[in-house]
């Protein structure tokens, strides 16, 4: 969602808020819109989208910027999920047109910026998240301050080798380990961005414990089954990495046919095989990327996922 898979996985006029005065959150909506927004959620991890978009709609009429934005990230989580490049175009165009204000338009930008980077424009996309970031820095909600965190991470992580440079990164894993837990509506994505930030530091086992924290609640999720699946290979748990990918790739190719994560689940498969010294079936599944339908595919497939092939 969010893979992102590197999902990731994110959720997010005429709206009624409260500003960060007395704790409350920047983003509280009117009880009722409150509610359907956190059942939708709810059914989005349950990837159960459309019954997730049907909640969202009922908000429409009162909360039109809101709705539109959230109806987007639900159309993110599907694609990044089922793997039809339509719910990108789609999420695209809603949100580069929904009518938002203040923190909900940062939002709206921050995700229309991870649309442009997913359909290939990167520097569009760096600067639109950057607007978006600019916007959170100002705030004490712990959801903004966990939403600049995410880009304030990555920012001071490719200035690190510089010396006399500030490095905040401890206090942005911070503020994202609080909101991965506390925040009603976007945790999934404060939990997925924590995921990868773990990953990348080579802290697996962290990234495993909180991938662990979303499948206590949503155990049959599939986008978080193939990231606890990743993070046991890195862990040299092979055995137990193979038995979730053998599941995920046979799910996929009943609910949506060779899709983008079938083809995550086939590549994965070659490399954990082989790793394991277990050549023979490592070639069977590398003779399934010769299909037509993986080459129509693999320009959607991270560069991350193919590597070492």
């Amino acid at each position: 969602m969010f893979l992102r898979f590197n999902i990731t996985f994110l959720f997010l006029f005429l709206f009624q808020f409260l500003e960060a005065a007395s704790g409350e959150s920047l983003f509280v909506l009117e009880k009722n819109h409150q509610q359907l927004a956190e059942q939708a959620i709810d059914k989005t991890m349950s990837q159960d989208y459309d019954v997730a978009i049907q909640l969202i709609k009922k908000m429409e009429a009162k909360n039109v910027g809101v709705s539109c934005v959230l109806e987007s990230i639900i159309l993110i989580s599907r694609f990044d999920d089922l793997g039809d490049t339509l719910d990108l175009i789609k999420s695209h165009n809603k949100l580069s047109e929904c009518k938002t204000e203040g923190a909900w338009d940062a939002i709206r930008n921050y995700e229309l910026g991870f649309v442009k980077s997913q359909m290939g424009y990167s520097i569009k996309g760096a600067l639109t998240t950057r607007d978006a970031a600019g916007y959170f820095k100002k705030s004490k909600d712990f959801n903004a301050m966990a939403f600049y965190s995410i880009y304030g991470y990555y920012v001071d992580n490719s200035f690190s080798f510089l010396p006399f440079v500030s490095d905040e990164r401890e206090n942005y894993l911070k503020a994202l380990e609080e909101a991965s837990i506390k925040s009603n509506l976007f945790w999934p994505l404060f939990s997925t961005s924590l995921i990868w930030i773990y990953y990348n530091r080579g802290e697996f086992t962290k990234a495993l414990e909180v991938t662990e924290r979303v499948l206590k609640d949503y155990p049959k999720n599939d986008v978080f089954l193939q990231i606890k699946a990743d993070m046991f290979f890195k862990l040299k748990r092979y055995d137990e990495a193979i038995h979730i990918y053998l599941a995920s790739a046979n799910e996929y190719a009943k609910k949506t046919g060779y899709s983008i994560r079938y083809w995550c689940a086939v590549a994965n498969l070659i490399k954990m095989y082989k790793e394991k010294g277990n050549l023979n079936e490592s070639d069977l599944w590398r003779k399934k990327l010769s299909s037509d339908s993986f080459e129509k595919l693999k320009k959607w497939i991270p560069s991350s996922v193919l590597d070492d092939l």
